[in-house]
């Protein structure tokens, strides 16, 4: 986006601001494209990347992502739902978790996903029941998620290696053959492992992705079954704060190739999943506000915006122990140099609600634009969207040039119809 007025595919934000109102998340799919295919194009043809959900589950994201060729990696009903709505295939579809309910695990069953990955000797057993009252043409795949032994770094969200409520541990599955043998309506397909998100370095996703490649051998050879598919996660991330530098694809995608092209030598047969969310749209999306108010309070002048935290928790900074700054910047009179410093706040009544503090901006008026940038993945999903009762936003989609409308923001009637009014 450059240039005076800030644009999207020739689209002037502020033209699309005044079409659908504010606050909302517009998404760019010439980014998810060049995203997808600067990952997809040079990984081996023997590795497939399965869009999680998770990142943005709006059906038309999904849908653009399944058109590029991506699967899909779900982890609700409702996203297994939204996976098939956006006309993913069943068998590029895979369903994961680690608290699964009978009702979902039935849904995996008879939609005939290509894998269910189970995380406990309970939830085979359950699955195993589950397929049996469904009376399906053929047992149930299943990819058994472990709990690597193996450590790594680089993430701020490690998913693996210590106690974690997160698949089986290596040793408890490696002693469990007889247990796994007297299933009778599943069959094992491999072995999942998730390590962790938003790794930055390629070598930590080349080093999580031989330490999969390893253990799975490791485990298929102790358990005596097939390894046809190695889910070795990802957790690609993206930078988003100072001093932050996004993973060099090239190289990962390399040292990918070569983990596999080494762990292929003794498994020619082996297909492989890599997991991405994060890194497929963080980058596509900008969330837009309107300024509402600028005020001064002991020395430090507050931006107040029409949307805040309640719609993206994620620039708040959960899970980082210091406050940064998720990159926002002017949308109105964006050429002009930011000689002013802002603390950019939503319109909630708590402290917590604030976008971006300190923030050197151009000077800002009631009534301008600001869009906290990198916001395409864990936007209103993952925010507390009905906080003090104002409803999720808008989401748009620019495509081809043409501006969509993917979600209509809420409505007071959304709000309250669910609810109902007790007798007294």
């Amino acid at each position: 986006m450059t240039g005076r007025h800030v644009r999207i595919q020739g689209l002037s934000v502020s033209d699309i601001a005044e079409e659908f109102g504010t606050p909302f998340f517009v998404y760019d799919t010439d980014t998810i494209r060049a995203d997808y295919e600067g990952l997809r194009d040079g990984l081996r043809p023997t590795v497939d990347v399965f869009y999680s959900l998770k990142a943005n589950p709006n059906v038309s994201v999904a849908a653009y992502l399944r058109s590029l060729g991506a699967g899909a990696e779900v982890s609700s009903e409702t996203e297994l739902v939204t996976a098939l709505r956006a006309g993913f295939a069943p068998e590029d579809i895979i369903f994961l978790g680690p608290g699964k309910t009978p009702r979902e695990l039935e849904a995996c069953v008879r939609a005939g996903i290509r894998a269910v990955v189970c995380e406990s000797l309970g939830e085979l057993r359950l699955l195993d029941d589950i397929a049996a009252g469904v009376g399906t043409d053929g047992a149930v795949p299943v990819l058994l998620r472990i709990n690597p032994v193996f450590t790594t770094t680089g993430s701020g969200l490690a998913m693996g290696g210590k106690p974690r409520q997160f698949g089986m541990d290596a040793d408890l599955l490696q002693r469990s053959r007889a247990e796994l043998t007297a299933l009778r309506h599943i069959r094992i397909e491999g072995i999942h492992a998730y390590v962790g998100t938003r790794f930055l370095r390629a070598e930590d996703v080349v080093h999580n992705t031989r330490g999969v490649l390893a253990e799975a051998g490791r485990i298929a050879a102790a358990l005596g079954i097939p390894l046809r598919t190695v889910d070795f996660g990802g957790g690609i991330g993206v930078a988003y704060f100072d001093n932050e530098k996004d993973p060099n694809i090239g190289e990962l995608v390399d040292g990918v190739n070569q983990a596999v092209d080494d762990f292929a030598r003794t498994r020619p047969d082996c297909r492989y999943i890599l997991e991405a969310g994060r890194c497929l749209t963080a980058a596509s999306g900008t969330y837009v506000v309107r300024v509402l108010d600028v005020k001064d309070s002991m020395g430090e002048t507050f931006v107040i915006a029409d949307g805040g935290t309640n719609h993206h928790m994620a620039a708040v900074g959960v899970g980082s122990f210091v406050r940064r700054n998720f990159p926002l910047r002017a949308l109105t009179r964006p050429d002009e140099p930011s000689t002013m410093r802002y603390t950019v706040t939503g319109p909630l009544c708590t402290p917590a609600d604030v976008l971006a503090k300190q923030i050197a901006l151009p000077p800002v008026r009631p009534g301008d634009l600001l869009g906290v940038e990198r916001s395409g993945a864990y936007g209103p999903t993952a925010s507390p969207g009905r906080f003090l009762s104002h409803g999720y936003p808008a989401e748009v989609l620019v495509h081809q040039g043409r501006v969509q409308l993917v979600r209509r923001r809420d409505t007071v009637e959304d709000l309250l119809s669910p609810q109902r009014l007790a007798e007294f």
